[in-house]
């Protein structure tokens, strides 16, 4: 599970709310080596995101929050889009995906290749950015 927090996800002060989706895996054309251009593998996404609360009352409409369907449905849009040589440009995508939204302040965004390394549980890359 995606543990790590560098930034601050969710700040009183500063009204932002901790929006997220953990560990979502999807088959991806993905890779620069011949094999990984003819089968599609697995890639585990991890989305952090500081959202600004725009209301002091939500009003328990989905209209006033970023729904983490709709950045599932982006992520696998992206995805589906066709193939990519490398992570960096996957989490790239995804970040640059999610500053769309004003209300995004801030993105972290992690790809792994669960076999991508023998003997290692993944390997990938993650990245942070800022509106």
């Amino acid at each position: 599970m995606f543990l790590s927090h560098w930034f601050p996800l969710a700040v009183a002060e500063r009204r932002l709310r901790h929006v997220f989706i953990h560990d979502l895996v999807l088959e991806a054309s993905i890779g620069v080596l011949a094999e990984e251009k003819q089968f599609r593998q697995p890639v585990r996404i991890n989305l952090d995101l500081a959202v600004c609360d725009p209301v002091d009352d939500l009003r328990d409409d989905l209209a006033n929050v970023v729904c983490y369907e709709q950045m599932a449905h982006r992520i696998r849009a992206i995805v589906e889009a066709g193939h990519l040589h490398l992570v960096e440009t996957l989490a790239e995508k995804i970040a640059a995906a999610s500053l769309e939204n004003p209300r995004v302040r801030r993105v972290r965004v992690r790809v792994e290749k669960p076999n991508a390394i023998a003997g290692a549980a993944s390997a990938g890359v993650e990245v942070e950015r800022a509106a």
